[in-house]
Order: structure tokens, then C-alpha cells, then sequence
């Protein structure tokens, strides 16, 4: 019943396949993890670049509604807050 205090729990030549596949999964996983992270940093700069344009286009006086893709508002009458005769974005 008891082990002596001495013995390893694995003989030594048997342990390395353990180690080994530990290692392996442990990498595996790194791998994955960066790979999650590299896909939500390609996402945040398609929405940084997106939004840079947007408000390159507001600095040049265009007028863009953002999330419509790239439709330019030809009227003052088709911004929000524009029949109660203020801008919403001042």
C-alpha cells in the first residue's frame, strides 16, 4: 500500500513520453492561442482603417454614415436630428 518515499511514480524511461506529449500539447495550445489573437488583431485594424476613413472623409467634408458601407449623404435632410434643425454632431 504505501510507496516508498524514494521511487519515482514512473520509471524514469517510461516518463518521457509523458513529458514529451505534455510539452506538445502545452505548445499546441501557444499555437492556437496566438493564432486567435493574430485573427482579432487582423479584425480590430479592418475596423481601425474603416474608421480612419471615416473620419478622414468627415475632415474633407464629406458627409459618411458609418456602418452603410460607403454611401455618402447627399442631404442635410437625411442625417438624424436634422428636421429638429440641429446637428447631432456638434
Amino acid at each position: 500500500m504505501f510507496l516508498p518515499l524514494g521511487a519515482p511514480a514512473l520509471p524514469l524511461d517510461e516518463a518521457g513520453k509523458y513529458v514529451a506529449a505534455a510539452y506538445i500539447v502545452f505548445l499546441l495550445l501557444i499555437v492556437i492561442y496566438v493564432a486567435i489573437m493574430a485573427a482579432k488583431v487582423q479584425r480590430i485594424e479592418k475596423e481601425l482603417r474603416e474608421l480612419a476613413g471615416f473620419a478622414e472623409s468627415r475632415v474633407n467634408g464629406d458627409q459618411v454614415t458609418p456602418g452603410r458601407g460607403s454611401q455618402v449623404a447627399t442631404s442635410s435632410a437625411s442625417r438624424p436630428g436634422a428636421a429638429r434643425g440641429g446637428d447631432p454632431y456638434e
